[in-house]
């Protein structure tokens, strides 16, 4: 699993080459999300696994990256996927490095 600063993801999604995925619980999202990432909360993700891409980046975020980190551990042992992308520091770090959230 990679780790990515939110400057990193930041880029990676506004260059097209990734997209993030926020495993948080749906009251935690309507308090403040990132623009344009896909809400999948952590206790969904089984069932919604065909709403993950498997042909790009896929950057998970949370609070402070502790869930999102897990969901990354187990897609690449349990799920088949490659590499995974952890959103280091969650939307916290996002928050506090001045990117944008709703």
């Amino acid at each position: 699993m990679e780790l990515m600063t939110p400057q990193q993801a930041k880029a990676a999604v506004d260059a097209g080459d990734a997209v993030i995925i926020d495993v948080r619980e749906d009251e935690e999202v309507a308090q403040q999300a990132i623009p344009g990432a896909t809400h999948i909360a952590m206790s969904e993700l089984i069932d919604r696994l065909a709403e993950v891409p498997r042909d790009r980046t896929v950057i998970f975020s949370c609070h402070s990256g502790g869930r999102s980190q897990n969901v990354c551990e187990y897609l690449e042992a349990n799920e088949g996927f490659g590499q995974l992308v952890n959103l280091e520091g969650g939307i916290v770090a996002w928050s506090q490095a001045g990117l944008p959230t709703t």
